[in-house]
């Protein structure tokens, strides 16, 4: 087995000290970013971004780098550290929500939460509190979140169409009235034009999504995505890896009931949610 290499990174600053490594392993191993495409299988563009700290890639593509180089997972652990830099998520964030407001239409799969833009302020709210927020700031990014969604109920405003887990309805707020509120709320955007729900069933098992919450954004002659795993989140921009993103959320698509069925399905949900007790 090859000996791990040592990080010879100088930087201190995650995401430009993977940049820097994947730079001097390539300068080592005397090879073009043509010639490592050519072998390890993905685009040269995508390195030459990842070596520029532009992207930082997936987890796929550095596992491959970590074996091509013989680093013996070196690489994705500094993956890991850029991935988890909280600096990092807020300046890639900021840019995911320019390209949010931009877009002509967006397509998200939730796995776990109700997505943003279908939020009441009271999901919200939990939401965030339970993410630590508190008095004015929780007040703050509440309001935040809800201007989010006022692009929704403008006219021309973006398409959209949410792909819900059926978890994400079996996870109600800790009020029951809020709760209830919420539901409706789903039922009553879905029936705008411009919004479609669709519920994608447990039964129907594992998929390539699984525990990833994936949005697309479109816009004139160009897709992005904005993947997000637990408490990190990237910017995928490369037409590669959003290919490779749409096909698993085509995929999930053909797996979710249809808009009428899924309505369907919420209307049972909160007939089947508690009432809350009478005083």
């Amino acid at each position: 087995m090859p000996q791990r290499r040592a990080i010879t990174g100088r930087s201190q600053e995650p995401r430009l000290r993977f940049a820097e490594e994947l730079r001097l392993l390539r300068a080592e191993r005397g090879v073009s970013l043509r010639g490592l495409a050519d072998v390890v299988g993905w685009d040269a563009s995508q390195f030459g971004k990842m070596e520029n700290g532009h992207t930082l890639g997936g987890p796929e593509v550095v596992q491959a780098l970590d074996q091509y180089y013989g680093t013996n997972g070196m690489l994705l652990t500094l993956w890991e550290l850029a991935v988890a830099d909280p600096t990092q998520f807020k300046e890639r964030y900021r840019r995911y929500m320019v390209l949010e407001a931009e877009a002509v239409s967006m397509w998200q799969y939730s796995p776990g939460i109700m997505p943003g833009l279908l939020q009441t302020p009271e999901y919200a709210a939990e939401l965030l509190q339970q993410g630590g927020l508190m008095d004015a700031e929780l007040e703050k990014q509440v309001a935040a979140r809800m201007g989010r969604r006022e692009a929704l109920l403008t006219e021309g405003g973006p398409q959209f169409r949410a792909i819900l887990s059926e978890t994400v309805l079996r996870t109600p707020l800790r009020d029951l009235g809020q709760w209830q509120a919420q539901l409706r709320h789903l039922l009553t955007m879905g029936e705008r034009a411009s919004v479609t729900v669709q519920v994608l069933p447990e039964a129907k098992g594992l998929h390539g999504l699984t525990d990833t919450d994936t949005m697309f954004l479109h816009h004139a002659g160009r897709i992005v995505a904005w993947v997000e795993t637990g408490y990190s989140g990237e910017l995928v921009q490369e037409s590669t890896a959003v290919d490779q993103l749409q096909l698993r959320y085509d995929r999930v698509r053909d797996l979710a009931l249809t808009p009428d069925k899924s309505r369907e399905f919420i209307e049972r949900m909160l007939e089947e949610a508690p009432c809350e007790p009478s005083i």
